[in-house]
């Protein structure tokens, strides 16, 4: 059975910095890990992307030059690294893998096979 689990969240002010853990057990994947969000009322959003078999990364808008996210295949564990945080920012984090093998890097929720339960970050002002 395959299983993420996030770590990491917490409160934090704005300005500061955050290191988000992901952890997959149950299977080795061999396509795009990558990170979304969800803010209070409302929807989904695609926060960044990488290949697991490939350098490939894609990041939002809103996040580029802030959030880094990284890989250690050997233990199976995506991370985003989230650095001048904004009260914007505040949201649940959901770490997701896409099955097969691949090297894009989608934006679409839909394309994603397995779901973390969910980190909260808050961001105060």
């Amino acid at each position: 059975q395959v299983q993420l689990v996030e770590s990491g969240g917490g409160l934090v002010q704005a300005g500061d910095s955050l290191r988000l853990s992901c952890v997959v057990s149950g299977r080795t994947f061999s396509n795009a890990m990558a990170w979304f969000r969800q803010a209070p009322g409302k929807e989904r959003e695609f926060v960044a992307a990488c290949s697991a078999i490939s350098s490939s990364t894609r990041y939002a808008d809103a996040v580029k030059g802030r959030f880094t996210i990284s890989r250690d295949i050997a233990k199976n564990t995506v991370f985003l690294e989230m650095r001048n945080l904004k009260p914007e920012d505040t949201a649940v984090y959901y770490c997701v893998v896409r099955g097969g093998i691949g090297t894009s890097t989608p934006t679409l929720p839909s394309l994603y096979d397995y779901w973390g339960q969910g980190t909260q970050v808050t961001v105060s002002s």
